[in-house]
């Protein structure tokens, strides 16, 4: 059950059908579209989801399901259901190319595989049949273009082969005397052959009209052409207009034979167009899920909501066309924790957070996937009531508040624990004491009936009462007290301010207005808003210090790493050159002391001549010049150029050093975290934290001292050429991929790399998870998707930079 009978509009689920119907190929979906239904049954549900679910399969891995020609005929199957009645040669054209599309489809959905990939999408397709004879026939009398054959009977086969047998004719007499009227100037030379009233004739001038015998069928706008049949022709434009009427003659009796063949295969037709119609849908409703980014969550026959990254479908579209993100809902509904009520400032987010779940909760229980991760879980409730809006009526002499209490009342008498409810701004629209009052009682009767909700509201005594009644919970939008500004963000747990006084301090309103304010709120109220405001305040610090301890993890962990990795390294060096050192050696003792033996055995041949010995000597010690060891070359030690730090933040203009690489460069400008530098003529964003200071009057004096320096030089050229835009992450462990990706896409941002390609093969999907969620994190990633199927498919990871 839904209340009220506009529920469709008040959580904009209009603008869906929309969507849908934008994505149909033709009034076969859209017809399906208007039929959307909400629906309580889990096994109906499940089944719609899963079609979804399997035709987003196809869209994304196969090229062989048909895309096109999803034809409406069915205006033609009811035309042909009366006798006497036949299908134009268009028609019977389309009913050609829908009845391929139809074939075609189940054509794919026949598989000879053991298990059939797509079971739901291929029931439907079990009961639909086609007449096999019956496009045969269709293909025999109409051609490729949708025109009838020539050899579709033998009567129109010759009457149009003699029909291009008098058209040839009548050409060459016309042509014969268009060549006579050229040569006596009785026509333009420029003038051809041409077709008034269906019959071939040539343009004369208006003057010499009386110079060629015929019969004038028109005249030019001017007057000074008149368009004649020669009197030599009349017989041939006769016998080919007597031509023209057999042909069509002909024709209908084709088309009405034909006709009459597809008559009694009508009710199969109407089935099979009901399936084509059911593919169009399903296809356009997994289309919409590629544009949302939408799964399937695990549904469950109970009532629950435990939906994580959930995103309100119209706003993530329209943010996703501007390139602005959007922050997602996390949200839990169960049996201990039915309703939620959700406070916080003015323009916060509570009433998107709301219609979220009520457009969400809707589209799911009418078979569309829905955004959110797919980890979330999902409930089915037989019924939803939503108080959304301004809902005064003129007619039925109803204000806001009693308009309000009309929809609290049928809540009342109707919810039960198989009922969602979503109430957006409750108790307000009359006296804030009693406003809050009355919401408070209804809130405990609809508890004490188990409903399930989402409320949002300003009332203290709401939040107050959530807190201690079992089954309630409070959430707050979060703030940013600093700033003051929304965060949209959801935290379940606590109540929220709405940050009144804040805020209107921030504007400016005078302090006399506030101290006085303060006094009739009454110190108790004021005590506390403050007490949130200032938990807020302190969650927000907690969570910043928490992040940067993190980040000095991070750090440390890479570091060590890197210490561990360079030890190592070094460790294996020195093992692998005091190896090698010691083979040398060994190898030049051998060789030494075989010199020395064949010298004393040269010696003892010569019987100790003095020329032999003294050359004897003179060979051993050259060979002792060449063995000796030679000085280590000591190279004059370049001069290091001291580089002066600068304290303070960074800014335009300033210069900086890279402190992973010191490369030197100016900022040219500041985007949140990140700095465009220049170094050189590079360009080149990184992260402020990658950068510090140094003094700017020393810049072309460090840079020319870098790029002189062998030890510190930075070929960035050289860097861009060996940078390759494809990593291998395989085989990793968790801890090793997080430095490793993020150096490599700073890299990438730095040296404009476009588009990037992560291999992480498909396991059990923690390396996947880790890339994806890094990237989602990346201010440089515009977006990312998984590869095509053929190329590695969910194993692998594409990220677009910006």
């Amino acid at each position: 059950m839904l209340y009220p009978n506009t529920i469709e509009e008040k959580i904009s689920f209009d603008q869906i059908r929309q969507l849908l119907k934008e994505a149909c190929s033709s009034s076969l979906g859209t017809y399906y579209v208007d039929k959307i239904q909400f629906s309580d049954d889990y096994d109906h549900i499940s089944k719609l989801l899963h079609q979804t679910e399997e035709f987003q399969q196809i869209l994304q891995e196969e090229q062989s399901f048909p895309s096109g020609n999803y034809l409406d005929v069915r205006p033609q199957l009811a035309k042909a259901k009366t006798l006497g009645i036949f299908l134009s040669e268009e028609e019977f054209y389309q009913i050609q190319l829908s009845l391929d599309t139809i074939i075609r489809c189940q054509s794919f959905f026949k598989t000879t595989e053991e298990e059939q990939p797509y079971p739901h999408l291929a029931k439907l397709s079990e009961h639909v049949g086609v007449p096999p004879s019956l496009l045969g026939k269709i293909r025999k009398v109409i051609d490729e273009k949708g025109h009838m054959r020539n050899n579709a009977s033998r009567e129109l086969q010759d009457i149009r082969r003699t029909m291009l047998g008098e058209q040839s004719r009548l050409r060459k007499v016309l042509d014969q005397i268009m060549r006579q009227a050229r040569q006596q100037g009785y026509t333009a030379d420029d003038a051809s052959v041409t077709i008034r009233g269906g019959r071939m004739v040539i343009p004369i001038q208006a003057e010499y009209k009386r110079r060629i015998k015929g019969f004038v069928h028109d005249e030019s706008a001017t007057g000074q052409t008149v368009y004649l049949e020669p009197a030599e022709v009349l017989d041939i434009n006769n016998e080919i207009r007597d031509l023209e009427y057999r042909e069509r003659r002909e024709i209908t009796k084709i088309l009405t034979l034909l006709t009459d063949e597809l008559r009694p295969h009508l009710k199969e037709l109407r089935y099979a167009y009901q399936f084509l119609g059911m593919m169009d849908f399903i296809r356009a409703k997994a289309r919409l899920a590629q544009q949302l980014e939408a799964v399937c969550p695990k549904l469950e026959k109970k009532r629950l909501v435990d939906w994580q990254d959930a995103r309100h479908p119209l706003l993530y579209l329209s943010h996703k066309s501007q390139n602005k993100p959007v922050v997602p809902l996390t949200i839990e509904l169960r049996s201990d924790q039915r309703i939620l009520v959700i406070s916080g400032p003015n323009a916060g987010g509570k009433s998107i957070c709301l219609k979220t779940v009520a457009l969400v909760q809707y589209m799911l229980q009418c078979g569309l996937l829905v955004p959110m991760d797919e980890r979330s879980t999902a409930g089915i409730f037989q019924n939803i009531f939503i108080d959304i809006g301004d809902e005064q009526s003129l007619e039925n002499d109803l204000s806001t508040y009693s308009s309000h209490l009309t929809n609290m009342n049928y809540f009342v008498k109707v919810a039960d624990q198989k009922t969602l409810i979503l109430i957006d701004e409750f108790g307000t629209g009359t006296e804030p004491q009693f406003g809050g009052a009355i919401a408070e009682a209804i809130l405990s009767d609809l508890n004490q009936k188990k409903v399930f909700g989402v409320i949002t509201t300003h009332y203290s005594n709401l939040k107050e009462f959530a807190d201690r009644a079992d089954g309630i919970v409070n959430g707050a939008m979060r703030f940013d007290t600093d700033e003051l500004e929304p965060l949209y963000q959801l935290e379940i747990g606590k109540p929220g301010s709405s940050f009144a006084l804040e805020i209107a301090r921030k504007i400016g309103l005078q302090s006399s207005i506030l101290n006085q304010a303060k006094e009739l709120v009454g110190v108790e109220h004021v005590q506390y808003e403050k007490m949130l405001s200032e938990l807020e305040n302190e969650k927000n610090k907690y969570e910043q210090l928490t992040e940067n301890l993190a980040a000095k993890e991070k750090r440390i962990s890479t570091t060590t790493q890197e210490y561990e990795e360079l030890r190592t390294h070094l460790k294996n060096e020195r093992k692998r050159i005091l190896a090698e050192a010691k083979q040398e050696a060994s190898q030049l003792l051998q060789n030494t002391n075989q010199k020395i033996e064949n010298t004393i055995r040269t010696i003892k041949e010569r019987s100790a001549e003095k020329e032999s010995t003294r050359q004897a000597r003179q060979e051993l010690e050259e060979w002792k010049e060449q063995v000796k060891p030679k000085p280590a070359e000591i190279k004059p030690q370049q001069k290091k150029t001291k580089i002066a730090k600068e304290d303070g933040p960074i800014q335009k203009g300033d210069a900086v050093r890279v402190k992973e690489n010191g490369a030197i460069g100016e900022v040219l400008s500041l985007r949140n975290n990140q700095a465009e530098i220049l170094i050189g003529s590079l360009k080149s964003n990184v992260k402020l934290n990658r950068l510090e200071k140094v003094a700017k009057q020393s810049l072309k004096k460090l840079q020319k001292s870098i790029t002189s320096t062998s030890t510190r030089s930075i070929d960035l050229n050289e860097k861009r050429a060996e940078f390759s835009s494809s990593l291998d992450l395989r085989g990793k462990r968790a801890e090793e991929v997080i430095p490793q990706l993020e150096n490599w896409v700073d890299e990438a941002a730095m040296f404009g790399a476009g588009e990037l390609r992560i291999i992480h093969g498909k396991g059990n999907g923690v390396l996947r998870e880790i890339v994806r969620n890094y990237l989602k994190t990346h201010p440089s990633v515009s977006r990312f998707q998984e590869e095509q199927i053929e190329r590695g498919g969910a194993g692998v990871t594409l990220a677009y930079l910006h």
